[in-house]
């Protein structure tokens, strides 16, 4: 267990605590992380309907408070709908299913259930990390174009961001990563990204204190593939500059006006 795990068990925290206003400085930093990012990148506007792609682990949990607890002091309102995909190939007990509708009806956000195959025909046998992501993004797409909505929230903090900087210019030859906010279609569609700024252990530290209910499936390849044997590499990079993170986020300069320019 990480020490900041103990600690955060030893806060005695609830999700119904925060969600009442008992909101530990901490938190408060974290959700005002993402809203940082949310308006440097201007991710949401007023009145929007933003779909928060759900796959139960930690992150996208994370993010759905985030982004709940927002809307508690914004002078500005925006909808959330959470939408969870539950794989055919490891579906998620039944137990776990209700303790995740529970945490979402503490939040206030409505939870749709979607069923689907990890391993869909059009993959010809075929199977890894590029294609198990665009498969979730498919489904996110479907859902977004019938609920007529143009934002998709994911859980992608800035460790994700960094390891994935890490595997293209290590292993593609290119300085380029994930972005804050990304377009689709010609500006149909927008990915936004609103932990961008945030670190994983907040993440972890959050789980722990809230014993938040991550219902996440095993994926096939999480103990090999290169994401992971990348993390203890950015760890031991952190020992020697505490912010090696954030001077990778900074060299990669997003834009911060691509959704003005797009939505003109």
């Amino acid at each position: 267990m990480r020490v900041n795990d103990a600690a955060a068990l030893a806060e005695r925290l609830s999700v119904e605590m925060v969600m009442g206003g008992n909101i530990p400085p901490w938190i408060m930093r974290f959700t005002k992380a993402a809203g940082k990012a949310i308006n440097r990148y201007s991710m949401i506007q007023e009145g929007e309907t933003v779909i928060l792609g759900i796959s139960g682990g930690k992150d996208s949990l994370a993010l759905a408070l985030a982004l709940s607890l927002r809307l508690k002091w914004l002078p500005i309102s925006y909808k959330l709908h959470g939408l969870h995909i539950d794989w055919e190939e490891y579906p998620v007990p039944d137990q776990k299913l209700t303790a995740l509708r529970r945490y979402f009806d503490l939040l206030g956000i409505p939870l749709e259930t979607v069923r689907a195959s990890m391993f869909p025909e059009s993959f010809d046998g075929k199977f890894n990390c590029y294609l198990c992501s665009r498969n979730r993004r498919r489904i996110f797409f479907e859902k977004a174009r019938e609920l007529g909505v143009r934002k998709i929230a994911l859980g992608h903090h800035l460790d994700d961001i960094v390891e994935t900087t890490m595997i293209n210019l290590f292993f593609r030859g290119q300085f380029d990563s994930m972005q804050p906010v990304q377009d689709f279609f010609g500006g149909d569609l927008f990915v936004i990204r609103p932990m961008c700024e945030v670190r994983e252990s907040i993440i972890h530290r959050l789980t722990s204190a809230l014993d938040l209910p991550v219902v996440k499936p095993d994926c096939p390849y999480h103990e090999t593939n290169i994401r992971a044997r990348l993390k203890p590499i950015v760890r031991e990079l952190s020992h020697i500059d505490r912010y090696a993170r954030e001077h990778v986020y900074n060299a990669l300069n997003f834009p911060t006006d691509l959704m003005k320019s797009l939505q003109r």
